[in-house]
Parts: C-alpha cells; sequence; structure tokens
C-alpha cells in the first residue's frame, strides 16, 4: 500500500512539476470545468500540446475527465492536490523541528566551558 501511495505521490509531484501544468491547475481552481479547446485558446497552446498535458494531470489524478456527448470537460481533484499538501507538511513539520533542535544544541554554551 505505502509504495502504491508513493507511486501515485510521484505522479502528482511530476505533473505539478510543469508551469504550464501548474497554471492549468490554478485555472481550475476556479471551480468551472473547462474543455481542452478553452484551456487551450486561455494559454495559446496547440489541442494537442494541450492535450498531452491535461493526459498527464489527469494520471496524476489531479484532473477528472466529464464527458458530456463530444465535448471533454476537464475538472480539479482537489483530494490529490490535498494528499501532495498533507506530504509536503509532515516533512516541513519533521524540517522544522530537526532545525530548531540543531538551534537548541548550537545555542547551549560548549561542555568544555563549564
Amino acid at each position: 500500500m505505502a509504495m502504491r501511495r508513493v507511486s501515485n505521490l510521484d505522479r502528482v509531484f511530476r505533473a505539478l512539476a510543469d508551469g504550464t501544468r501548474r497554471s492549468v491547475i490554478h485555472e481550475l481552481a476556479r471551480g468551472q470545468a473547462r474543455s481542452a479547446g478553452q484551456l487551450g485558446r486561455r494559454f495559446r497552446s496547440a489541442q494537442p500540446t494541450i492535450s498531452r498535458h491535461l493526459k498527464v494531470l489527469e494520471r496524476a489524478g489531479l484532473v477528472q475527465r466529464i464527458v458530456e456527448g463530444r465535448v471533454h470537460r476537464f475538472e480539479l481533484r482537489q483530494s490529490k492536490l490535498a494528499e501532495a499538501r498533507a506530504w509536503i507538511a509532515r516533512h516541513q513539520a519533521f524540517w522544522e523541528g530537526a532545525v530548531d533542535q540543531l538551534d537548541r544544541i548550537l545555542s547551549e554554551p560548549p561542555r568544555h566551558a563549564r
């Protein structure tokens, strides 16, 4: 189970590594599902280019495809972003704790000076 979760998390972070995909996520975060064509016009990208970005986001579970007849709309899936946010928060807390501990150790007077 943990390996599968890491694998899903890897896909999420890989998807978010690209600036255009982050911009698509930002655009979809406004709450309205959009077609690939609408997103392509927004980012001045050709249809095949935006479709590739959407496929990466879809595989990562960050967007969901809604088929309405011949139109495919995409909407943001907040749950995958929440998983990534939780992972970051856990690691941030760990490192902040480690830095605080190091700071306490370094601020103690040297033992040979006692």
